[in-house]
């Protein structure tokens, strides 16, 4: 991260002192807990990483009140060192927010203490085999039934699947109800009868993913997350905070690629002279840091209209989602074609970042997703014009 990025109007003195005691934490603790596989498989490095986030009271960070510049700082940096360890940080986020936002104090005081220091694992269940970014499409059901719910269906690409020790499951408790409405917010512990992890997916990066079944699974009514039918506002308003978030993973990567590419092309040789001295390599750089720079005035920009009291930051949030995701792409991808064959070896950092980048312009709404929501707040403004 350069050393002037934090002297933009977004951020206070909390936020510089924030990153730099995060800096030496990501780098010391953080660092120590290997993300290759070979001394263990990716679950239990998550459970070490939200242990040790945990621990060194990161996580505080990630139940409310929410400062979603705070969010998007520590995301970033940890983006930048350890993807599994952004990742773990996410998750913890993402799966607690609408008990943050919606619960009941006692859901409050039973879910969050123990998600903010890392002693448990949340998760977000919303979508499904035919429901992804379609939350309309969602066909799991819950059935009241006196003073519980009954639970049936199918949740797929859950994150933390298999690994959690909450969820919170999204279904429709009307069953008359069609689309968006009619669809409500549960908490569902791990070991709830008739919960049970289908599979374990594996993807081209660490991230642990699993498919979920629910067959007669009966939860208290008292675990209902908000009001009865009102989950698609509570996905919304979840997805409202953390979306700018993953914009600021993707800057993480993405610095870090070029980061790594500076000194290679400076050392390099090839005709007789640095890599660096090309025109070609020249343009490149320069493209490289003006998306990464585009892509943060997006970010923090989101991020501090929603600290600054914005109900909701819709259009914001899929803007800087979909322009930081995009870019970090292509920025990665120029840093892997700037290191020549080296970018592909496996292990390389260049060759790491590629494979983790990738997902990013997919989950939390696809980039195409985030167009149509821009492209309808477009419309919108000209119709109230």
């Amino acid at each position: 991260m350069r050393p002037d990025f934090l002297d933009w109007p977004f951020f206070e003195d909390r936020h510089r002192t924030l990153h730099r005691e995060l800096g030496p934490f990501v780098k010391d603790t953080l660092g120590a807990i290997k993300t290759d596989g070979k001394d263990e498989d990716e679950r239990a490095t998550c459970a070490r990483l939200v242990k040790a986030l945990g621990e060194g009271g990161w996580l505080q960070h990630v139940v409310a009140p929410f400062d979603v510049r705070t969010l998007c700082l520590i995301r970033e940096t940890l983006s930048h060192h350890h993807g599994l360890a952004d990742f773990a940080f996410a998750m913890q986020g993402l799966g607690s927010a609408p008990i943050s936002l919606f619960g009941s104090d006692a859901l409050k005081e039973r879910y969050l203490g123990d998600t903010a220091s890392g002693k448990q694992i949340a998760a977000f269940a919303l979508s499904e085999p035919d429901a992804g970014s379609d939350v309309g499409a969602i066909s799991t059901s819950a059935t009241p039934d006196q003073d519980t719910y009954v639970l049936n269906g199918t949740k797929t690409w859950i994150s933390n699947g298999g690994l959690a020790d909450y969820y919170v499951v999204f279904a429709r408790s009307e069953a008359e109800a069609t689309g968006t409405k009619g669809l409500s917010a549960f908490v569902v512990d791990k070991d709830t009868p008739g919960l049970t992890i289908v599979e374990e997916i594996e993807v081209i990066a660490p991230h642990p993913l699993a498919k979920l079944a629910f067959e007669d699974c009966r939860v208290a009514r008292t675990q209902m997350v908000g009001e009865p039918g009102r989950g698609f506002k509570i996905a919304m308003a979840t997805l409202d905070i953390f979306r700018s978030t993953v914009g600021a993973a993707a800057l993480g990567f993405a610095r870090r690629a070029l980061d790594e590419t500076v000194p290679r092309v400076e050392s390099r040789q090839q005709f007789g002279q640095k890599l660096a001295d090309f025109q070609l390599t020249q343009a490149r750089l320069a493209d490289m840091l003006t998306a990464i720079d585009t892509a943060a005035l997006l970010v923090y920009r989101a991020a501090w209209t929603k600290d600054q009291g914005a109900e909701r930051v819709t259009k914001e949030s899929a803007m800087a989602k979909m322009y930081a995701t995009e870019a970090a792409q292509k920025v990665v991808d120029d840093a892997v074609q700037l290191f020549g064959a080296e970018g592909v070896v496996k292990g390389s950092v260049v060759e790491r970042l590629y494979r983790e980048v990738r997902a990013l312009r997919i989950y939390e709404g696809t980039t195409e997703i985030q167009k149509l929501i821009i492209a309808r707040h477009i419309r919108q403004e000209y119709k109230n014009a």
